[in-house]
């Protein structure tokens, strides 16, 4: 979904120093032992949440309960801004006195757990609820097998439809597999009105990625202990070949990206697109009299009943290695992600709750309960410390490989040319 950046940082040797090796103490009803009420007085819990992430219900719920748990202890909850954010959580965590909890992308946890800034979590699974989380949503927690964060929330990319225009087709039903979904759209595009049967931005990295999970693409191969990139293996060119086949139903600029396309989706007369819940909202305020006429599928798989693989993209709450109140952190994530306050953040953000059990909470959120049949199938751009390298813009996946491939150039030599730039971002620290 985000999270991305060319970043380096130097953290503290207390990496490989376990919480009861680094002086943890008694943390009262969180089970680190039965400390007296007033030990908690004047010790304040710093946590930084990105900016959407900020839930004023939920905040207030965990203030309570933290409250109640950590008498005399506060919360200092400080917001920030995605834009430069990785380079920022960079320096904070290689300093003495960093913020104690920190919400991360998803995907950047292989970057500061490799870099020795994150507090490892194995020790505390039990506690935290591990063993109710999600498999696809825990996976991007891990980093060398060991639990490096929390998994909090994360969302997937689902099929928005114009139910008025779908109507106008004659279509019934969403469509349950890929072929069906295309022979929908084949009706659409000779619908009057329609201009576009499904707009797909050529730049549109997110939903390529699905594609490429889906062919069963790795996107990079690891040689001689180097990571490389691998867009000319027979899976990626598979599935650039479905991309472009898709991305033929419309209109949509074969070099651009997803950034407005809600807007392009408001005029009205396109059929349906890739899309995540928050763009619905987007769609609604452009154009109100979409209110109550748009739906919501999972892109569908080559058989029924199996949804395609999607990105699934999130936040992570990790403790800082660093911090001082280690007990305290690891406490406040014990009450963030405790069942009444997880299900509370699912159903005020419409994200995907981090264990099945709670996705009650989404019930009335069509998105939500489109975006939860795939969760089990999704999956996450390669987990490495120096992924996020090749993410920063240009994307070379889908500037020198997607694009072209979609104007007709070689494809053989797109992919070439694309894996050469990853494999030399991979390489920088």
């Amino acid at each position: 979904m985000r999270r991305r950046g060319v970043v380096a940082g130097i953290f503290s040797s207390l990496a490989a120093c376990g919480l009861s090796a680094c002086g943890l103490v008694g943390a009262g009803p969180g089970g680190h032992g039965s400390p007296s009420p007033t030990s908690w007085n004047g010790r304040t819990l710093v946590v930084w949440l990105m900016q959407g992430d900020d839930q004023q219900a939920w905040m207030t719920s965990v203030r309570r309960e933290f409250g109640r748990s950590y008498p005399g202890a506060k919360i200092d909850f400080e917001v920030q801004d995605w834009a430069g954010v990785q380079q920022k959580v960079t320096d904070a965590l290689a300093q003495v006195n960093p913020p104690d909890v920190i919400d991360i992308g998803n995907t950047q946890t292989p970057y500061y757990a490799a870099n020795g800034g994150l507090l490892q979590l194995t020790p505390y699974l039990t506690e935290l609820g591990g063993q109710g989380w999600t498999k696809s949503m825990n996976a991007s927690t891990l980093f060398r097998g060991k639990q490096y964060a929390a998994p909090w929330y994360a969302g997937n990319r689902v099929v928005m439809y114009n139910k008025l225009l779908w109507k106008k087709a004659g279509l019934g039903a969403p469509p349950q597999t890929m072929q069906e979904w295309q022979d929908d759209l084949a009706r659409l595009r000779d619908t009057s009105g329609v201009s576009s049967a499904l707009w797909l931005p050529g730049q549109n990295w997110y939903a390529f990625d699905g594609f490429l999970q889906d062919e069963g693409a790795q996107i990079v191969k690891e040689s001689d202990g180097a990571w490389q990139g691998d867009l000319d293996s027979p899976a990626a060119l598979r599935a650039a070949a479905l991309f472009k086949k898709l991305q033929a139903f419309g209109s949509a600029p074969m070099d651009g990206n997803e950034a407005n396309q809600a807007k392009d989706f408001a005029k009205g007369d396109v059929g349906c697109m890739i899309a995540m819940g928050y763009e619905g909202a987007q769609v609604v305020a452009a154009n109100p009299a979409l209110n109550g006429q748009i739906g919501w599928f999972p892109v569908p798989g080559a058989t029924a009943g199996q949804p395609a693989k999607t990105f699934l993209g999130g936040s992570n709450l990790t403790v800082s290695q660093n911090s001082a109140n280690k007990d305290l952190a690891v406490g406040f994530l014990r009450i963030a992600l405790d069942d009444a306050n997880e299900a509370l953040m699912a159903k005020d953000s419409g994200f995907l709750p981090n264990r099945a059990s709670l996705y009650g909470a989404l019930t009335g959120n069509p998105y939500a309960q489109a975006a939860a049949k795939s969760v089990p199938y999704a999956g996450y751009t390669p987990l490495l410390p120096t992924w996020g390298n090749v993410e920063t813009a240009p994307n070379p996946v889908t500037t020198l490989f997607l694009t072209p491939f979609l104007e007709g150039k070689d494809p053989d030599a797109a992919a070439q040319a694309a894996d050469r730039e990853m494999t030399d971002r991979l390489s920088w620290n």
